[in-house]
This record gives C-alpha cells, sequence and structure tokens, in this order.
C-alpha cells in the first residue's frame, strides 16, 4: 500500500503571511497552546523536588543517597509510564491519553505533599512518574502529527520551553513560600500547588482533535486486518532507529538530571547561599533555559535537527564542566548559570520533532515514547549515581557524569539521518 500524506489545508508560509505562529491552523495553534502548558505544569510539578531537597534531607534526616534516590525512583518509574502511554496512544488516541496523564500525573504530586516519611514519598513520587512520563511521551507526538512540517521544529521546541515557566513557576513559589511559612509547611505547599495541571484537561477535551496522519493510519490499519504491536519497534527494519534514538536520550536525559536536580542543594551546601540566593542563582539557570529552547527550536528547522543536537551537547559539555567543577568566584558562576540553562535545556527542543520524523506513523507512539523513556529510565541512574560517588565533591560528581553523559548524546545523535522537512505519511 502506497503511503498517503496527511497535509494540513493551510498554504505554504511565505514572508508576507507573518510569524510562524499567526500561520498556524486552528487546531494547530490549539494544540500547541494545550501542550505547552501541559509541559509547563509538568515541568513545575517534577522541578518541585530539586528545590526541597535540602528541606527534607535536614527534616527527615536522609541521606544523599536517599534523596538521590526519591529523585531517580520517579525518572525510572517514568520510563515506564513512558512506554504505557505511548503504546496506548497508538491504540486509543493522543489526546484521549494525554488527558489521562495529565490528571494522573497532577494528582500524585498533590498527594506527595501529605506524605510523612521517605518511604511514603518514594511511594507517591514513583506513582508521578507514570504520568509524568506518558505526558511527554503523547504530548510530542500528538504536536509532531498536527504541526506541519515547515514549522514542526518550532513549535516541538517551543513546547519544550514550556518546561523552564514551569520551572520558573516552582522557583518563585519555593521563594515564597520559604520565606513566608516554616519548612515543615513551606515543602508540603510546593506539592500541592502540583494539583494545578488537572484544569487544563478541560481546554483540551473541548479544543484538541486527534492529528488526521493518526485517524488515517488507524482507519488503515483497520482495514488491512493488520495490527501495530508494540516489539515491532525492535524488528530489523526499525531496531537501528530505536536503538540509535535510545541512545540520544539517554545522554540528554542523564546530562540534564545530573544537572538540575542537584543544583539547588549545589548552590545551597558547597556554595553557601541562602534561600533567596539560590532562587537568583537558579533563575539565571533557568532564564537561560528558556532562551535556550526558542533558540534550539528555530535552529532545528533552519539548520537541521543533528547540527543542532549536536551543537548544543557540546556546549553543555563545556559549560557544565567550568560550573561545576573549575574553582570559578560565585559573580562568574553567576554569569555562567545563563549558557548552563541555554545549552542543558535547549538539546531537548528538536528531539521531539527528529522522534515524530524518525519513527513510521503506525508505531510513532510505541516508538519515540520507548526510545524517549528508555533514555529518561537509565538517565534516572544519574541523580542517584552523583549522590552516591564517594570520594569527591558534590559539584565533581555533577561535572563527571553529565560530560559523560552528553558524549553519548554526541555519538547516538551522530549516527542518525537528518530528517528536517520531512513530511508525515499514512500508514508507513
Amino acid at each position: 500500500m502506497n503511503p498517503v500524506t496527511a497535509s494540513p489545508a493551510k498554504p505554504p508560509a511565505t514572508a508576507a503571511q507573518g510569524s510562524w505562529l499567526t500561520q498556524l491552523s486552528g487546531s494547530e495553534r490549539a494544540t500547541l497552546f494545550a501542550t505547552f502548558g501541559g509541559w509547563a505544569l509538568d515541568g513545575m510539578d517534577v522541578m518541585v523536588y530539586s528545590f526541597v531537597i535540602a528541606t527534607l534531607m535536614a527534616t527527615w534526616h536522609m541521606s544523599k543517597d536517599q534523596a538521590g534516590i526519591l529523585a531517580t525512583a520517579v525518572l525510572l518509574i517514568s520510563a515506564v509510564g513512558g512506554w504505557l502511554a505511548g503504546t496506548l496512544a497508538d491504540r486509543f488516541g493522543r489526546a484521549r491519553i494525554l488527558q489521562l496523564t495529565i490528571v494522573w500525573f497532577a494528582f500524585f504530586t498533590f498527594l506527595s505533599g501529605f506524605t510523612h516519611s521517605f518511604w511514603q514519598l518514594l511511594i507517591t513520587r514513583g506513582l508521578q512518574g507514570l504520568g509524568f512520563g506518558g505526558e511527554w511521551a503523547v504530548g510530542s507526538v500528538l504536536m509532531g502529527e498536527t504541526i506541519r512540517a515547515q514549522h514542526r521544529g518550532k513549535a516541538v521546541g517551543t513546547v519544550q520551553g514550556g518546561w523552564a515557566i514551569g520551572w520558573g513557576l516552582a522557583a518563585i513559589c519555593y521563594g515564597i513560600f520559604f520565606s513566608v511559612l516554616p519548612a515543615a509547611t513551606a515543602w508540603r505547599a510546593m506539592f500541592w500547588i502540583g494539583i494545578l495541571p488537572a484544569l487544563l484537561v478541560f481546554y483540551i477535551r473541548r479544543k484538541v482533535p486527534e492529528p488526521q496522519v493518526f485517524s488515517e493510519t488507524r482507519k488503515k490499519v483497520a482495514s488491512s486486518g493488520e495490527k501495530a504491536v508494540f516489539l515491532q519497534i525492535f524488528s530489523p527494519a526499525i531496531l537501528r532507529i530505536t536503538a540509535l534514538t535510545a541512545l540520544l536520550a539517554v545522554g540528554a536525559q542523564g546530562g540534564y538530571y545530573a544537572i538540575t536536580t542537584w543544583l539547588p542543594t549545589f548552590l545551597r551546601t558547597q556554595r553557601k547561599l541562602s534561600v533567596l540566593g539560590t532562587m537568583g542563582y537558579t533563575i539565571v539557570v533557568i532564564v537561560g533555559s528558556f532562551i535556550g529552547y526558542m533558540v534550539s527550536a528555530y535552529l532545528a528547522d533552519r539548520i537541521g535537527r543533528k547540527k543542532t543536537l549536536i551543537l548544543y551537547a557540546v556546549g553543555s559539555f563545556v559549560t557544565v564542566v567550568a560550573y561545576t567543577y573549575l574553582p570559578i568566584s560565585n559573580s562568574v558562576m553567576r554569569v555562567l548559570g545563563f549558557p548552563l540553562g541555554f545549552f542543558a535545556s535547549g538539546v531537548f527542543s528538536p528531539i521531539g520533532a527528529f522522534f515524530t520524523e524518525l519513527f513510521p506513523s503506525r508505531l510513532r507512539g510505541s516508538g519515540q515514547g520507548f526510545s524517549y523513556n528508555f533514555g529518561r529510565g537509565i538517565g534516572a541512574l544519574f541523580p542517584w549515581l552523583v549522590g552516591h560517588l564517594k570520594g569527591v565533591s558534590l559539584g565533581q560528581a555533577i561535572a563527571i557524569f553529565a560530560a559523560g553523559a552528553y558524549l553519548v548524546m554526541i555519538l547516538g545523535t551522530s549516527l542518525l539521518p537528518e530528517t528536517r522537512g520531512k513530511e508525515l505519511h499514512v500508514y508507513e
């Protein structure tokens, strides 16, 4: 059966038509807003933990090992959530499963605020991880299939920028709550605000349709009598793409989580900054992150997915070593916070569009969900490894594991084909 291109009704963009956002159709724009909001609030929920680690260690007398385990648990289980949600999205629809994942992670983030021990928090954060992993897997596919090829990199990358917004909201709440509330209440309030993403589901139900390429592919699969099975992503025709995208994801996420999970603790314990001082340094990193997402999203469509990913991986390698390992002053470190966030976060902008274009339509949710979340599962070990490493400072441990991760990312990216401008087809 010959593949059929699923194209939106809008004509090709021209300079006279204005910015790319104004060129999007109503359904494209609604999908962009919904997934941007979902990812921003997801980022807020997940990054809350990085701000309360130091308080929990003091309150519950946790070791660095235990703190690292709590960070790693949510990421490991999120890998399972991503695989499961990607498979369900291929069967039941992208928008429907997206709603389920958002409600799930919001509820268990909220529930984390009522825990009283390491083990209770381990359970609630683990369950949160199922929704966290699923939200990206489904939202990224939904965006990739909805947005036309000429804007796909910018749009999916812009959605990634929502993470920095959520991270910034978490930082602001940290500064406010820990300034006006007792620490024993403030850390709980940080988790309680995690219920907010559930409100987004009402918008998605009303405004976001299933992508045309998915609907047409499901009809073709049904009429042919064939079934798209998750294990087909390991077939000889697709195995190389599955393995290399997973390797790329391991590097990107291992480096990112090694840095961001421990950053506030590094600033407070090794650099001896106050709560407000820690927030100030972190905000610089977050601003750099947001701009990094936006620039990387533009470059993904301008110079290609591969060149952008490699450029950002190299930049991440250099800046993380300088920021955490070299003997620099606090003032220099504040300045370096911008490129640290710019590169470490910007590496993610091209990944969603890149993975969408690499996997065939009938297996896109399964393949993209597996590879990205396999990377998350392995990358989840990095926060624990940083906390577990003996004989070196926290900053040195962060540098060792983050730098190694970005070398892995460069290797995986260099072996994949470029996909910029690729049209998606029904029943590939």
